[in-house]
C-alpha cells in the first residue's frame, strides 16, 4: 500500500526564493573563494590571481563581472600610471562573510568526521 503524501506545512516561497538566489550565487565555480579573499580589503586582479593559483585569468574576470553584475563586488579604476583596477566587497558582499565563515567551520566539522 502506498504511502499518502503529506502537505508541506512551511509557508509557500516567494516567487523566486531568496535561498536559491543566494546559492546560485555562492553555487558558482570560485565565487565562494573570491569573496573570501576580498574579505581582507580591496585586491588588485594580479593580486587575486596569486591568492589563487589554479584559477584561470579568463574563469576569475567572470566570477568577477558576475560578483559585480549582482551588487557584490566594487570595481574601482585607481589612477596611476599605468591605470590599474581594484575590487572590493559591498555591503552586500560584507554580509557574504559569515555565511562563508560558518560554510568553512562546518566544512572542517564534517572533514575531521571522515578522518
Amino acid at each position: 500500500m502506498a504511502l499518502k503524501v503529506r502537505k508541506n506545512k512551511s509557508p509557500a516561497p516567494p516567487p523566486t526564493c531568496p535561498v536559491g538566489e543566494c546559492m546560485a550565487l555562492l553555487g558558482g565555480a570560485w565565487t565562494p573563494n573570491v569573496v573570501w579573499h576580498l574579505s581582507g580589503g580591496p585586491r588588485r586582479f594580479g593580486e587575486l590571481r596569486i591568492d589563487m593559483p589554479p584559477i584561470s585569468p579568463k574563469m576569475l574576470s567572470a566570477r568577477l563581472k558576475k560578483l559585480e553584475a549582482k551588487g557584490v563586488v566594487r570595481r574601482a579604476v585607481v589612477p596611476t600610471s599605468p591605470p590599474s583596477v581594484e575590487y572590493a566587497l559591498t555591503e552586500l558582499g560584507c554580509e557574504l562573510v559569515p555565511a562563508i565563515n560558518a560554510i568553512v567551520r562546518i566544512g572542517h566539522r564534517l572533514k575531521s568526521r571522515q578522518a
